[in-house]
């Protein structure tokens, strides 16, 4: 049976790549983002492989734009099988410098977009008996960085969002699991933005993305809640 997969949050980078991911493990997919050009034209590339793709604009800090969201993809696709809580926002800067409306503004997408769009999803995969749900964290989720108080404490409330719902919905066969990025991701034009060496090693969108699908996979005895991908680099290894 055919699965039905959300991307909340579709970029060029993991987004796109999750979004392929799932297509080509044979699942129809939604596509949440407020860049409603990217998503439609990522959609239609997806289409071509004979799945469904459906583009949808949303903000998903709006509670009724997500609500209106999935309403259209329980009546196009079904009830989700999978949705990839993967939105972030960061205001960069010292604590001086931080606003409150910026704070907030990283909480609001990072930590409440995944709970509206997990609202969504959690009464359908009780009635099915299953589902997964999986949040994008990073680095800052674990370990606060200077310049980052926004993106730091939106992470770490995300990552307390996703233990806490596991333990609420993982007795009725919801798989949640947070995944640490904990590198850069290779994402069109970041070596240049960072000025970064075609030696330093980054990490490849696809191969995180395997990681999620390996995830979804996952028996329900010997579920994982949290894992971390890093770039191969020497000083991991020494």
């Amino acid at each position: 049976m055919e699965k039905v997969a959300v991307i909340a949050g579709v970029g060029p980078g993991l987004g796109a790549a999750l979004a392929r991911k799932f297509v080509e493990e044979g699942c129809n997919v939604a596509l949440l983002s407020r860049s409603s050009a990217y998503i439609k034209n990522l959609s239609t590339r997806l289409a071509k492989s004979g799945r469904t793709a459906i583009p949808i604009p949303t903000d998903i800090t709006d509670t009724e734009q997500v609500e209106r969201s999935f309403d259209r993809i329980r009546e196009e696709l079904g009830d989700p099988d999978i949705l990839v809580n993967h939105a972030g926002n960061a205001a960069w800067g010292s604590f001086a410098d931080l606003t409150p409306e910026a704070f907030e503004g990283a909480w609001r997408v990072c930590t409440l977009g995944g709970f509206l769009c997990s609202k969504q999803v959690v009464p359908g995969m009780l009635k099915k008996g299953g589902g997964s749900i999986l949040f994008t964290g990073a680095t800052s989720a674990v370990r606060g960085r200077a310049g980052a108080l926004a993106f730091s404490s939106a992470k770490f409330a995300t990552r307390g969002l996703a233990s806490a719902l596991a333990r609420e919905v993982g007795p009725h066969g919801i798989h949640v699991a947070h995944v640490i990025i904990d590198g850069v991701i290779d994402t069109p034009g970041v070596r240049q933005r960072y000025k970064l060496s075609e030696n330093e090693p980054l990490l490849e969108p696809d191969a995180i993305a395997d990681t999620y699908w390996a995830l979804v996979q996952q028996e329900r005895s010997a579920w994982t809640f949290e894992v971390d991908v890093r770039p191969h680099n020497e000083e991991f290894f020494t």
